[in-house]
């Protein structure tokens, strides 16, 4: 019998008996094949959002455990909620956090979004904490949503956890930057990812997207994504933008939030029914 999968024994016969396979990556499928992936930020938690915007097809949806309060019971939600669509769910952490990463991957996302890399050794310590033995030392359970809850044989599931979840490595620094060949070079660093907003305010020029150390940091990304066999990406403010960055080899790329969406929505509301005698506080 073996026996840590859970808490639970199983039958001795499990690594021979057929079960459904898990669900497949369907951006860790687009990028083999290279062809680019788009996914919002939803920070909304009514599981409705994320219902929506699955059915929607779209690629991926980026849920963010590192700037908001979204608890992982109400991540297990969300997550379960976007299974009745087509998308995956791509979880970022917060920095350092590796043991929560394990759980955000059996809770079902299908990729992580690692923030604030400085090196290739912290990249490293993220595959490990990502992929189970020997490509790494995640522990098992087996029981939760990835698995899917116990259905598949242990030998089974572990191929397939390390085969379909993805690692994004993002850099937001100059020091990441710095050091962007070395963290791409990692085995089981999926993609390169720029975050502009931090590097910006990091390097002295806050939202200046065209400012030379910007352009300089992008540039740098995509050639070492590019000297390791990797995909690269990064936030884009329009399709243009979108467009001019995959004629540069961008292949993973996020494009406002449910929250702005939103807001644009409620504010062009507010213009096309302020012209008819209709007042607004603020």
């Amino acid at each position: 019998m073996a026996d840590g999968v859970g808490g639970n024994i199983m039958p001795h016969n499990a690594e021979q008996q057929m079960g459904p396979a898990m669900r497949p990556s369907r951006i860790k499928a687009k990028l083999k094949r290279g062809e680019p992936v788009l996914l919002p930020m939803l920070h909304l938690t009514d599981a409705a959002v994320y219902e929506l915007a699955s059915l929607m097809g779209f690629d991926g949806l980026w849920m963010d455990l590192e700037h908001h309060g979204t608890s992982l019971e109400t991540a297990a939600n969300l997550m379960r909620a976007a299974r009745v669509g087509t998308s995956d769910v791509l979880c970022r952490p917060a920095k350092g956090e590796f043991l929560r990463l394990g759980r955000m991957l059996e809770l079902g996302a299908q990729g992580i979004m690692y923030p604030r890399c400085d090196d290739a050794a912290e990249a490293r310590e993220v595959v490990a904490w990502a992929k189970f033995a020997p490509q790494g030392k995640r522990g098992i359970d087996g029981t939760n949503a990835d698995a899917p809850y116990g259905s598949l044989p242990l030998a089974q599931y572990i191929r397939e956890a390390n085969e379909q979840t993805f690692v994004a490595i993002q850099v937001e620094d100059q020091r990441g930057v710095a050091n962007a060949d070395e963290i791409a070079a990692v085995d089981g660093v999926d993609v390169l990812f720029l975050g502009p907003a931090d590097f910006s305010i990091l390097s002295g020029v806050p939202g200046q997207y065209d400012h030379p150390l910007v352009v300089g940091a992008i540039r740098a990304v995509a050639e070492a994504a590019k000297k390791a066999g990797k995909q690269w990406g990064m936030p884009v403010g329009s399709a243009e933008e979108a467009g001019r960055l995959i004629e540069m080899g961008a292949r993973f790329l996020f494009h406002s939030s449910d929250v702005l969406m939103l807001k644009a929505g409620l504010e062009s509301m507010k213009r096309l029914f302020g012209g008819h005698g209709f007042a607004f506080a603020g």
